[in-house]
């Protein structure tokens, strides 16, 4: 997962409303960076950091909705609801990555890296550093990949179906968050929120 922007210029004793205010420019800013994705539906990484980001954002308008103008609540739940709909389509791809594993495609390799690894920005000289880690436990890629568990004929039809039908549904829910992020700025939710914190 992305690493989080660094909070840098915080005076531990400004007042929570003004701190609040300067976690959640940051937060904002983090993850318009990485809204830079969605309109490429097989970046699976990039969807995937992007909901992390909105996760940190709402997070922290509900951490700080003490002092914070009511108006944030609805914020938060238009954040929420982009978290779900990244959530469902990032269960997909690791659902279409187990599935094309445990019927030994020919690009199962490739799927399973690009769909269940991750990468992250580390070091202090900004230099890229790459840290692969697994999505899903490799006892269990193990136990997918085993020979001696290959689908017969018949399972491996019923998995074929499945694999078709879980396509389906994550074309689908990748259209439902494109839309649904193409509402909001349409509205400039950005714009939103800047305003309501300025109250």
């Amino acid at each position: 997962m992305a690493k989080a922007e660094p909070l840098v210029g915080l005076d531990p004793h400004a007042p929570a409303g003004q701190i609040a205010r300067h976690i959640l420019y940051v937060r904002l800013d983090e993850m318009y960076s990485l809204a830079k994705g969605v309109d490429a539906p097989y970046e699976v990484r990039g969807l995937h950091n992007l909901r992390i980001a909105a996760k940190r954002l709402r997070y922290t308008l509900e951490i700080f909705e003490d002092v914070l103008p009511a108006a944030c609540h609805e914020t938060a739940n238009e954040l929420a609801q982009l978290q779900d709909e990244l959530g469902a389509l990032h269960d997909s791809d690791v659902m279409i990555a187990l599935l094309r594993l445990c019927m030994g495609s020919a690009d199962a390799g490739m799927v399973y890296e690009q769909a269940l690894m991750k990468s992250g920005k580390s070091g202090k000289s900004g230099k890229q550093k790459s840290k692969d880690k697994l999505l899903l436990q490799p006892a269990l890629v193990t136990a997918v990949l085993d020979p001696d568990a290959a689908p017969t004929a018949q399972q491996r039809y019923g998995l074929e179906h499945l694999l078709l039908k879980q396509s389906q549904l994550r074309e689908e829910r990748y259209e439902a968050f494109r839309q649904h992020w193409y509402q909001l700025q349409a509205r400039d939710f950005r714009r939103e929120l800047l305003d309501i914190l300025r109250e």
